[in-house]
Parts: C-alpha cells; structure tokens; sequence
C-alpha cells in the first residue's frame, strides 16, 4: 500500500457516527467505517506507532463463491494486518484461515480489546489533526528537546508562540516529531521527547 502524501489523502468521512475526529492522519482512501467500535480501533491505529498507514475495507477475501471485506486493512514496518471489528455477528469462520494463506496477519478485535485510556488520549489528538505548526514553533520545541532530551508537556507549552500550544503540541505527536505515553493520561507533568 503505498501511503500519499498528506495533502493529497482523502479526509471525509463517509461514517454517519457522531463524535468522530474531522481528519485521520493515516488513512488513505475513504473513510468507511460501519459501528462506533470500528472507528475507535481506527483512533488506535493512527496513533500506533507501528503502524505506517491504514485503510477501511480496501482487501476482499475470498473462498469459493463466498466474500469477505475486513473493516480495517493496515500496513505496519513488517506485514500487513486485516482486522474485522466485531460489534455484533462475528465474520465467517474461513475468514481468518484465508487472510493467513494470503500472507496477511489476521486478527478479530472486540470492544474488550480497546484500552480506554489510550483510547481517549487518541480521541484527544485527533481533534487537532490538520493543525499546521509554524516551522519556528517546530524548531524552538525540537531544539528544547534536543537540549533537556524531555520536557513536560507543560513546558512544552513555552515553545508555541505563533500556533495555539495544544494542538500545536498534538499535532506534532501526530506527525510523529515527538511522542509521549499513550497509556495513561495527557496531561501536564506528561513527558515529552523526540520521536524514535
């Protein structure tokens, strides 16, 4: 799958889910997403490190005269996973036995399989998505990070003086210049470093 450049992926959304983030960072191709359970695993996947690109319903399955289109198709460093999303009847037992055979990696997530927190620090992010970070606010937060090798998030907020701090801050966790832990929640004494 090969991942377009930003500007030119598709960012609307043809889910009628409410609560849902205006522009998701690593989609390519139309955003199809069919339970609200769905679209929180795709919260996960772009804020996945491991995860290069994703896209909905983009591979069919096929054994015999049956068809199967998991709901989330992603492309990570090392192989590509299909997942079905499993918010009411589970896919056809021969689905995972044929994604194996055609070299993907299967697997079939359920809502016990979202961790909460890191669910809403994604939900989080992704609300400022789209957001640009003026090259001067970039360079004076990298060269803080350069320099101390952390910050907090809170004296992270120093750096920002032409973009609003938080999404700013979010957008470049987003674009990957920096990250921080997405297991427990955002907040102020959250540490900041560079990203890799």
């Amino acid at each position: 799958m090969r991942v377009p450049p930003a500007s030119a992926r598709v960012t609307t959304s043809a889910s009628i889910l409410d609560n849902s983030p205006p522009l998701f960072v690593r989609c390519v191709g139309p955003v199809v997403l069919r339970s609200q359970l769905a679209r929180d695993i795709a919260c996960l996947l772009d804020v996945d490190n491991a995860v290069s690109a994703w896209s909905c319903r983009s591979v069919t399955l096929r054994r015999g005269c049956d068809t199967h289109k998991p709901d989330l198709v992603v492309e990570r460093e090392t192989d590509i996973l299909v997942i079905d999303v499993i918010a009411r009847t589970p896919p056809p037992a021969w689905v995972s036995e044929v994604a194996r055979g055609e070299g993907y990696v299967y697997s079939a997530m359920s809502r016990g399989d979202v961790d909460p927190i890191r669910l809403r620090n994604a939900r989080d992010l992704l609300r400022y998505s789209g957001t640009i970070v003026s090259l001067e606010d970039r360079i004076r937060l990298l060269s803080g990070l350069d320099e101390h090798g952390s910050l907090t998030v809170a004296e992270c907020m120093n750096a920002f003086r032409e973009t609003r701090p938080i999404a700013g801050l979010a957008s470049l966790i987003l674009e990957r210049f920096v990250e921080v832990d997405l297991d427990t929640l955002i907040g102020p004494e959250t540490r900041v470093r560079r990203h890799g």
